[in-house]
């Protein structure tokens, strides 16, 4: 496990950024032009196609996209858990977010009774809606599938508590993964999105997520050569380096054959100041690399990443697709250091890892 640390020392990155978060006369800053960014998001997703699970393994991210969604498995478990430690029984969850539903089994693994799943992208939406209604008919535990309602929305402009099939609903939990930094255009639709997700949680309830790092992406950045970075999986590209606004700070991010929109930095002081004016205090914010190593060393939770088969095994097959030898020199060493040349190594790709690890984990709970 310890090859995932190839290329990932820790370094201070200094966002600069001169104005204090309390300082309100600069928070209302934009992105420039009048393009409707939210519009080509959803319409990007929209787009996407369903491919199934033989096409998926042969993608050069296939390890990554199941680390990720074991990174993603161990949160939403963990804060079930608190949850429950907690005294609720009948959980309900609030997806902000939800794409095509590729965290329905979670919930549903998790035992929650009521999941609220909203999203821009209306094709998206309906396909999650798809896969829930598969799941029930599937089921040989008709009471173990939980309710839920499906909602396409753009959480940055509109408030969603009105368009609940019940009203006043509260949550658990609102799980918010790999999406808010789209919010971070402008403060109105950070906000909105932060009220979304925030405003109707129970009391001790928890708004969690993964969102891109702000600190290493600008790191990266001011140590390129040019107003891009990456490799040949992932690519991030700046309209400019120096001068990082508090919102509309855009950048333009590419994974291979999964994501090509514009995104923007979330300057997460500043992130966890607007969460405090709702009542939130911030539990956790870690590196996906600090999450990892955390969390690889429990028992169930290294389990789970074979099963679901997060890291590759090398030496290996590297995922069906002809790699250089400079992807897994890494691990490699690691072998040969270890004195297990011969024994198979859980890593990832160099170029995998590069692009995974411009991640954070995030949790709050709400105080009052």
């Amino acid at each position: 496990m310890d090859a995932l640390d190839h290329g990932t020392k820790k370094k201070k990155a200094i966002l600069k950024l001169s104005v204090d978060a309390d300082d309100e006369s600069h928070s209302g800053m934009k992105a420039k032009g009048d393009v409707d960014h939210n519009t080509n998001v959803a319409n990007h997703y929209n787009r996407l196609q369903e491919v199934g699970l033989a096409a998926r393994s042969q993608s050069r991210i296939f390890f990554m996209r199941n680390f990720n969604n074991w990174m993603k498995s161990v949160l939403i478990g963990e804060t079930l858990e608190k949850v429950r430690d907690a005294g609720h029984q009948h959980i309900s969850v609030l997806d902000l977010g939800c794409g095509k539903g590729g965290d329905l089994l979670k919930w549903r693994k998790g035992g929650i009774g009521h999941l609220v799943c909203a999203d821009i992208a209306g094709v998206s939406v309906e396909q999650c809606r798809s896969r829930y209604e598969c799941m029930r008919k599937t089921s040989h535990r008709d009471k173990g599938v939980f309710s839920a309602q499906f909602i396409t929305a753009d959480c940055t402009k509109e408030p969603l508590a009105e368009k609940f099939d019940r009203p006043g609903l509260t949550f658990d939990i609102c799980s918010c993964q790999f999406v808010y930094h789209y919010s971070f255009e402008s403060e109105a639709k950070a906000n909105m999105m932060l009220k979304n997700a925030c405003e109707s949680l129970k009391p001790g309830g928890y708004f969690i997520g993964t969102t891109p790092d702000a600190y290493e992406l600008v790191k990266r950045l001011e140590a390129s050569d040019s107003l891009s970075f990456g490799n040949d999986v992932f690519q991030v590209s700046f309209q400019a380096r120096g001068d990082y606004p508090l919102f509309g700070c855009q950048y333009h991010f590419n994974l291979d054959q999964v994501v090509d929109v514009p995104e923007f930095l979330v300057y997460f002081p500043l992130f966890e100041h607007m969460a405090s004016r709702y009542g939130m205090r911030l539990l956790t914010k870690q590196r996906f690399s600090e999450f990892f190593h955390e969390k690889v060393k429990v028992n169930h939770h290294r389990s789970l990443m074979k099963k679901m088969a997060s890291l590759e095994e090398f030496p290996g097959e590297h995922g069906g697709q002809p790699v250089s030898e400079d992807e897994y020199r890494h691990a490699r060493e690691h072998c040969d250091r270890a004195g297990n040349a011969g024994s198979p190594l859980g890593t990832l790709s160099r170029s995998e890892w590069e692009a995974a690890s411009i991640y954070l984990v995030f949790v709050f709970q709400k105080m009052s």
